[in-house]
């Protein structure tokens, strides 16, 4: 049988966490020479090279990216037993690592995610947010255990990944006390209005493109974002009208100070659990599908 060599797995582990040879040698008080060669002997042992170079830098490839992930577990737990020995309180913590697009409001990523602490004891939640794209490469490599999207995983991914629902929902339109006057005879009223907008990639915008179209209503816009926070704080400024989704219009209202100038269920914004299972087993994602499903988009 053969035995993983732990000090080969930390001289990588370091390595790979300070971004090269130089500092680990630094941290770990040994010649550069020693510590190459023994990363060198770990690839061997496990058949395949962790570490290549791209320039000056050193980058993990797809196999140490994985093994990365679980030396990291490692050498945590290993970081808890000493605690332990020495008689201070460890507790046992799940670690949860979830990615989210980066188009998704902050709201409903925050109302997401809260019904996994309530179903999982000492959670320790890694949020990432970035492009499906990026995140699926990472959930493939399982540097993720979820990826929550506002659009499926298509065939064109070259990764077996499952799409689940979590629900859907309609959009409301807010704006600043000063606008209250568009809701009288909305949409209509959205004619020459100043609006703020999604980024053109997003699939609300899409959405909404289309809608305003095929109601004939041409509105002033103001500006675009790719930030949804960020846009929902020009908006909160007067700027202009923007949406969001109606299941987390009460929110929007009371965080914001805005009102809601008037809604329609013609647009859905729709989201996702994408998982490398084709059933979902982690508590935490098992807690966010449940709660979205009966409460969030009930």
């Amino acid at each position: 049988m053969a035995w993983l060599n732990y000090h080969h797995l930390l001289y990588f582990w370091t390595t790979a966490r300070l971004g090269s040879i130089a500092l680990a040698s630094k941290e770990l008080h040994l010649s550069q020479p020693t510590i190459s060669t023994q990363i060198k002997l770990l690839e061997d042992s496990l058949g395949a090279e962790l570490l290549q170079r791209e320039g000056r830098k050193l980058v993990l490839t797809e196999m140490g990216h994985m093994v990365f992930r679980y030396a990291d577990e490692i050498f945590r737990m290993g970081k808890e037993l000493q605690l332990a020995v020495e008689g201070k309180a460890v507790g046992k913590r799940t670690r949860f690592v979830v990615g989210i697009t980066d188009v998704i409001p902050k709201l409903v990523s925050e109302r997401l995610l809260q019904p996994a602490f309530a179903a999982v004891p000492n959670l320790q939640l890694d949020c990432r947010e970035g492009p499906l794209e990026q995140l699926l490469a990472q959930l493939a490599l399982h540097e993720l255990d979820v990826v929550i999207s506002e659009v499926p995983a298509t065939d064109e991914v070259k990764v077996r990944v499952f799409n689940h629902s979590l629900g859907e929902t309609g959009i409301s339109f807010f704006g600043s006390p000063k606008l209250a006057e568009l809701r009288k005879g909305f949409p209509a009223s959205l004619e020459g209005a100043p609006v703020l907008l999604p980024a053109q990639d997003s699939a609300v915008r899409r959405a909404l493109d289309s809608w305003l179209e095929a109601k004939g209503i041409r509105p002033n816009l103001v500006a675009e974002f790719e930030d949804s926070a960020l846009l929902k704080v020009f908006g909160q400024r007067g700027m202009g009208v923007f949406v969001a989704p109606t299941a987390i219009e009460a929110e929007v209202c009371r965080q914001y100070d805005v009102v809601v100038l008037g809604r329609t269920e013609d647009i859905k914004e729709r989201f996702f659990a994408i998982s490398v299972e084709r059933k979902l087993k982690h508590p935490g994602v098992v807690a966010i599908a449940q709660a979205a499903r009966t409460q969030l988009f009930a």
